[in-house]
């Protein structure tokens, strides 16, 4: 008899909205599962229109098109002879659910709902779908008559229900349902369901790639099983950045994997598994098999189709594989890097312009590109045609092949020093060092002429001249001063942006790139429409440490010696008057607190749900080599430049997002940009504990 199954999981590059792309893109996906030898084919949540097609899924015309783009899988040669299942939204009795629909030469088995909604992070699932409550239930669904036409059907079943096939069953959940604390991968395995499918759309946080992974085996470690785990890939329209992962597990190990990061749309994962193994392994589980005779059953949907086949001696069954992690650092270079490509070969732009200040911030987000462009070269070197077609309209060359990281960044990047009569020529230098090392095309300007003709406007309206600080200005003057300097930037970058490629001799403009950290975000150390005011800004969710350790490794990786000089140097807006030449101004001076202290800050806020006394009382004790005072006046202070900054988070540039306590204000950290800066009763609260504390201290 037949024991062996050739399955295949999906990472698929999807677009919102995107209905012919992705399409194409899941047509591509069952092809390539069927040459595999695949009978069973499943995909990420929400292929179809794609995951953030957000208020989108408001409208019926969403809901048209994937019926529309349904009906052609559906009619597809393509799709012949393999059962398959695919995401996407549908209306039932007028509620919206986020759906599996399962289907099999041109006959649809199942429409299954997802039964929890994902309301955390940057997900707001309720927004737009509801949960499908009724437990082991199904109920008809009435077809729309295009599809009708194409099946036969008139209804199909609706609601918590498995497919049995004549050798083995399946059965399915939907991102959240992994995640959650009541996840119906348990019920489903004590009726007996072996194959149990996760259609995802799960991103990327650093340092979290691990959770999906031990999910993923510990749902078939407990009771056995075969667990089947799709996950979108790329940037579909957002801050986020979905990072694949797709895998197979099989009691309780990792038999088969994709990718985290890649420039590829179309991946396919397959796993030959032994369901006789998975039997055996359930039947010495004795609690497991007690608790199964009693188990409440669902509905099953029964087919005639197998997906084993009765001489299948020669398939050799996927064995346990050990899953090899990332570190920060490589998912630094990879993850922003392939964001910024979806992003641009998306928005029809023709490249990126950055101002390089030759700083640890704007220095990572050039190598962040030369990453993207090191992955197109290596991407284009093994074929990847959907690859080289993207480069060559980017840049308006349909015989152009990239095939030097260098060159290519050439094309794709334009730098710019801006300096003032405040800029280093140390910086300078290091600014061009590594535009040279990277290939971009780098030029300097000097900002002097149009700062000063600022000043002379303000001048004649009010006959005031405002002063630095070391000029004798007072604190307001010297910050107005800055200020200009940097907004000047932010205008500069955006003529550039729109002009550089007209000099160059070729059509288009280019995308503004911001290199404003998620540490400065949220202290609120950076000036409103300024340099950190751009299109997109791929550093805006990594803190200031984690951006050093990545251009230590991208110097050894990418052989960028300049970059030692960058990370030597100490943070600087070099916005102030130099003295003799020499930088007078550095970022940690000016904040009040080092990064290492906002990250912390950060992490308490956003992660631990900290309030300013809350997070004095858990600092006292991890910095306990600080009086309570001293943390107590830190405390304050953040809070202080928190709430006074907080409104620059309504305008921060979209960044991508990669940091647990980003302060995102779109979606992921949902505060008032208007605060009580004193926060008199708390900061009243933390000195009573202080003096407390040191009432103890002095009683001891």
């Amino acid at each position: 008899m037949g024991r062996k199954a050739v399955v295949a999981v999906c990472t698929l590059n999807q677009w919102a909205l995107d209905f012919e792309g992705n399409l194409n893109r899941i047509l591509e996906s069952v092809q390539e599962a069927k040459e595999m030898g695949a009978l069973y084919r499943t995909g990420p949540e929400l292929e179809v229109c794609g995951y953030s097609c957000e208020d989108h899924f408001h409208e019926s015309d969403t809901f048209l098109h994937s019926w529309q783009v349904l009906g052609e899988l559906l009619k597809s040669a393509t799709c012949s002879d393999i059962l398959i299942d695919v995401g996407m939204p549908v209306q039932h009795r007028n509620v919206s659910y986020n759906c599996r629909v399962v289907f099999l030469n041109r006959k649809i088995l199942l429409i299954r709902p997802k039964m929890s909604m994902c309301e955390d992070g940057n997900y707001r699932e309720s927004r737009w779908f509801s949960c499908w409550t009724k437990e082991r239930q199904i109920e008809e669904y009435y077809l729309p008559r295009m599809i009708a036409s194409i099946t036969g059907q008139t209804t199909v079943p609706i609601g918590d229900a498995v497919i049995a096939t004549r050798d083995t069953c399946i059965g399915f959940e939907i991102c959240e349902e992994l995640w959650n604390p009541q996840s119906r991968h348990i019920p489903l395995s004590l009726d007996g369901v072996e194959i149990i499918s996760n259609g995802s759309g799960s991103y990327m946080e650093l340092r979290k790639a691990y959770v999906t992974v031990d999910l993923v085996k510990s749902a078939t470690f407990k009771s056995g099983g075969a667990y089947l785990f799709s996950n979108l890939r790329g940037c579909d329209g957002q801050r986020i950045y979905f990072n694949g992962c797709s895998c197979v597990a099989v009691n309780g190990d990792i038999v088969s994997r994709g990718l985290q990061f890649a420039l590829k749309d179309v991946e396919v994962i397959p796993a030959t598994i032994d369901l006789e193994d998975i039997r055996s392994y359930r039947n010495r589980m004795r609690s497991r098999s007690h608790l199964a005779a009693s188990n409440k059953p669902f509905p099953r949907i029964t087919i005639d189709f197998t997906l084993s086949d009765e001489k299948d001696t020669t398939l050799v069954v996927n064995r346990p594989i050990q899953w090899k992690y990332l570190t920060p650092e490589e998912e630094i270079a990879l993850g922003p890097a392939c964001w910024l490509w979806d992003y641009l070969r998306r928005s029809g732009q023709g490249g990126f312009f950055l101002p390089l200040s030759g700083g640890v911030d704007s220095s990572s987000t050039a190598c962040m590109v030369y990453s993207m462009c090191t992955q197109i070269c290596e991407a284009v070197e093994i074929g990847e045609s959907q690859v080289l077609d993207d480069v060559r309209r980017v840049v308006c060359d349909f015989n152009y092949t990239p095939k030097d990281p260098k060159e290519l960044c050439n094309k794709l990047l334009v730098t710019c020093y801006m300096a003032s009569k405040n800029s280093s020529e140390e910086t300078k230098l290091r600014a061009k060092e590594l535009a040279s090392e990277i290939g971009s095309y780098h030029f300097p300007i000097i900002i002097d002429t149009a700062v000063k003709a600022v000043l002379a406007i303000f001048q004649a309206a009010t006959g005031l001249i405002p002063k630095f600080r070391s000029n004798g200005g007072s604190p307001r003057e010297n910050l107005s001063l800055q200020n200009i300097q940097a907004r000047m930037r932010m205008v500069f970058s955006y003529l550039f942006a729109q002009l550089m490629l007209w000099v160059r001799g070729r059509p288009g403009c280019l995308l503004v790139l911001g290199s404003s950290n998620v540490d400065e975000a949220l202290r609120g150390y950076l000036t409103k429409y300024d340099c950190s005011s751009a299109d997109i800004n791929p550093i805006g969710g990594i803190s200031k440490t984690d951006l050093k350790s990545f251009l230590h490794y991208a110097k050894n990786r990418y052989e960028l010696p300049s970059l030692s000089d960058i990370l030597d140097a100490p943070p600087t807006a070099e916005l102030e008057p130099l003295s003799e030449g020499r930088i007078t101004q550095t970022d940690e001076q000016d904040m009040g607190m080092t990064y290492a202290e906002l990250s912390e800050f950060g992490r308490l806020r956003k992660m631990h749900s900290c309030g300013p006394y809350a997070m004095f009382e858990k600092l006292v004790h991890i910095w306990s080599e600080r009086t309570p005072q001293e943390v107590a006046d830190k405390v304050k202070h953040f809070f202080r430049c928190y709430a006074i900054n907080r409104h620059k988070m309504t305008v921060l540039t979209p960044s991508y997002h990669a940091e647990s306590y980003s302060p995102d204000d779109n979606r992921f950290d949902h505060r008032p940009f208007l605060y009580p800066v004193n926060w008199a009763w708390q900061f009243k609260r933390i000195d009573e504990m202080v003096a407390a504390m040191n009432n103890t201290k002095a009683i001891k």
